[in-house]
């Protein structure tokens, strides 16, 4: 898994009816943009991941559209 600064992380939901889980990756703590990621969430709350293999990254940027 490699990440930039701006990427999305998405989490896939582990259960029927459980949303996916998007954040920003606003800082890549690893080498040659591996995990693991400083990421913010729509709210605000910043946390380090290292993604599991239910996540995969978005190289659009916020604001992007497909």
């Amino acid at each position: 898994m490699h990440a930039s600064k701006g990427d999305r992380l998405i989490v896939h939901g582990r259960t029927a009816g459980q949303q996916d889980h998007v954040v920003e990756i606003i800082e890549v703590l690893g080498p040659e943009g591996t995990p693991p990621y400083r990421v913010r969430a729509e709210d605000g709350h910043e946390t380090i991941m290292s993604p599991g293999p239910d996540s995969v990254i978005d190289h659009r940027k916020a604001g992007e559209t497909a």
